[in-house]
Formats: C-alpha cells, structure tokens, sequence
C-alpha cells in the first residue's frame, strides 16, 4: 500500500490533472490511496460564496463562476454529458445546503459549504481516470472519517475512523479516490480541517501501515526558502522527522503541521515531490538518528499583527491572567504565531483576520491592548550571522526570540 496526496495546485487545470494519469501509471504498487485537494483556489472561492450567503448578500455569480470552471476542466479531460450532470447535481447540492443551513452557527455552515470543494474535484478526477482504463473506487471520506463538532477544525475519532479504513481496505480495490480533510460527525454533519489534506493523507496511511506517502506539489520538494519570495533557495535532499515538525510548525507552508505525527508513529517515510518533475528525487522526511548538518532555512509570514497586553491595574503578568488571556485565543480559534512577556505586559504575534476587532475589543475588557498591523514574522532555522542580516536588512525588529537552532524575528518596515 502507498498514499499519494495531490494538492490544489496539482489539480488546478485539465493539464496538471493529466499528470496524475503518468504518475499513477509509472508506479509501482500493489494498492494505492490517493487522497485530492480541492481545484485551484476553489477552497477560497467557496469561502467567498460562504461569506456572502451568510449575510444574505448575493452569491450568483460566483457560484456561476465556479462551476463554469469545473465545467470547463472536465470538458477538456472527458468531454460528455455524463460528467457535466454530474458537477450541475454537486452545484445543486451546494445551492439546497446554503438555503438550510445559513441560519446555523457559521462555523457549521462553513463546513457544510466549503467541503464541496473536494467533492468537486475527487468526482471529475475519478471519472477521468476510469474513462482512461485506470479502474479506481470513489469513496467518500465522510463515510470513513469520524470527527468530533469542532467545526472548521475537527478532531478524528480514531478507533472509528481506523475500523472505517480497515473495512475500506479488505474491499480489495486496487486504487482508492478520496477528498482531503473531509469528515463527518456521529449525526453525518460534514466537517473539516483547513489545511488539512495533508494530514487526512497521512491518517490513511497510517492505519493501512502504508509503505510510504508521497505529497505531491509544484515545487521540487522542501526548498530553504518560499521561491516567491526568494530568489536562490536550495532543495533539501533528506530532514528528519522532528525537523519537518520544527518547520511547520513555524509556518512552512509546504507540509500541515499534524501530518508528521502519524507517519513517525509507524515508521512511515513521506516524500515530498514535484507533480511537474515526477522524476525528480524531491524531499524525503524519514527518521535520521546522526545530526544532519542544515544550511539556513527561511520561513516567512507576512500580514502579522502584535499585540501587546497589560492589565488595567498595573498587576503583573501571573498564571491567571496569561491563563485568560489564552482562554479568549481559543474562544476565537485564532492561534499565536509568536508570543513573549515581561513583568507587567504579554506580547502575541497572530494572523490579521475579521475577528481582529472582536477579539480587541473582548480583550479590551479586562486589559490595555495596543497593536501594530502589516508586520512581518520571520523564523531562520539552523540560522548564521549572515543570514539574520539578509532577513532584517533594513526592517525595525519589534521583537527578537533567539534559541540554539532558531531565531526569530518581529518586523516592520521603517
């Protein structure tokens, strides 16, 4: 058994999605699980389209919009009409879904909504497949994993989730078609990680002790740098578990951060490889017990806001207030990228959103908040002098976190 996991830019188009075909043809397996991500920036479409019916404004064109486009990627891969009733019966399914449920809880709607997406793109690409003699069994994921309701972040429920797989897999179907992080609760309400295609992969995996999963991505493998920001980064042949781990942790956007976990548990190597150069050798993440010399490796998040609290009263920063403070974190579901305190003030680093106001304003209640917007996050893993200087060149550093094998960095332009 192997696990290939493609990604939305491996499938965004007719042509990436032919790919798939070579890759799967050129393997060598026995069984094999490919878990899909939804097309293109279809997740971001449909979070549109969520926003929108949420609050009652309207969303035709974009639901029009989106379907014209996976329309028009299955036309160019199986042009009948079969496919085509197939992807109008989906958008009919997502329209009946936002008339019932818009008057719900949003973070319910949302995953109601946005888990389309990899409906979407697992029906049009199984189709495509078995219209091209690659026989594959559709599955949907919702049937197989269990999750609790913690909408837009479910947890698996493991033992059930691992007894779904296991029936799944005596089934002997040769190759298996399934969504990303797509679950459902013991009531069969859809739910979903963001982000977390990757990690569904790697639960597959792990309960069909798989030889190996493979993520397929548009780049080489695990760069030094995002090669949208930087201009000379360097492949990484080999990283350890706990390396992999580290980096996205901080923020790599190459790999989710729950995916390691599972695969090391069992041993499982995962490799990181480009869909447009198959070929190619990519990275391979797997337990290394010698220390692995690294070169610097850049991790960059930008629209960064910090926040910097302190209670009204003068008092210190003690257990119960840091304990408050990251009750109201977690009431939000908002996460601290980078967080550091003093005597009488709790500085957090966070992603700007929507509930910035609210969770402000909340804080507001029982402490003084002052914030900085439009800041940039930068961690350096296995970090030289000459390194720190490429990275704060001219930037006003706001705060600076320094360890044996990392250091990072709070930054605003002058």
């Amino acid at each position: 058994m192997i696990v290939y996991k493609f990604g939305g830019a491996s499938v965004k188009d007719s042509k990436s999605i032919k790919n798939i075909l070579d890759i799967v043809l050129s393997a060598n397996f026995d069984n094999l699980i490919i878990v899909i991500s939804a097309m293109g920036k279809t997740t971001n479409a449909l979070e549109k389209i969520t926003n929108l019916a949420f609050n009652d404004k309207d969303f035709s064109q974009e639901i029009l919009k989106l379907k014209d486009y996976h329309i028009e990627i299955a036309v160019n891969l199986v042009n009948n009409q079969e496919i085509i009733n197939k992807i109008n019966a989906i958008f009919d399914n997502i329209e009946d879904a936002i008339k019932k449920y818009k008057s719900r809880d949003f973070d319910f709607f949302y995953d109601q909504i946005v888990s389309f997406g990899e409906i979407l793109s697992t029906t049009i690409i199984s189709y495509y497949l078995n219209n091209e003699q690659l026989t594959n069994k559709y599955v949907d994921s919702r049937k197989i994993i269990i999750t609790d309701d913690n909408y837009k972040n479910a947890n698996i429920n493991y033992k059930t989730t691992a007894e779904n797989i296991k029936n799944l897999t005596t089934q002997n179907h040769k190759i298996i078609i399934t969504q990303g992080f797509i679950g459902s609760t013991g009531n069969s309400a859809t739910t979903l990680g963001r982000e977390g295609s990757d990690y569904s992969a790697a639960v597959y995996a792990y309960f069909t002790n798989a030889e190996s999963l493979t993520i397929w991505k548009d780049v080489d493998g695990i760069l030094t740098a995002d090669p949208r920001i930087f201009n000379d980064t360097v492949k990484l042949d080999k990283i350890s578990y706990s390396e992999a781990i580290e980096l996205a942790y901080f923020g790599a956007q190459v790999i989710h951060p729950k995916t390691i976990k599972p695969l090391e548990n069992k041993n499982i190597p995962l490799f990181v490889k480009s869909f447009i150069n198959s070929y190619s050798e990519g990275t391979k993440i797997t337990k290394i017990n010698k220390k692995i010399k690294l070169q610097p490796i850049f991790i960059i998040k930008e629209n960064q806001v910090l926040l910097s609290i302190s209670p009204k009263d003068f008092s210190f920063i003690v257990e119960q207030n840091l304990s408050n403070i990251f009750q109201i974190l977690s009431d939000f579901k908002i996460s601290a990228n980078l967080f550091q305190h003093s005597a009488i003030s709790f500085s957090i680093c966070i992603d700007n959103s929507q509930k910035l106001k609210s969770l402000i304003e909340t804080l507001n209640r029982n402490y003084k908040v002052k914030y900085n917007l439009n800041l940039q996050l930068a961690t350096i893993r296995h970090y030289t002098s000459d390194a720190i200087d490429k990275i704060v060149n001219n930037k006003k550093i706001l705060v600076q976190q320094k360890s044996r094998n990392t250091v990072r960095f709070v930054l605003q332009n002058k």
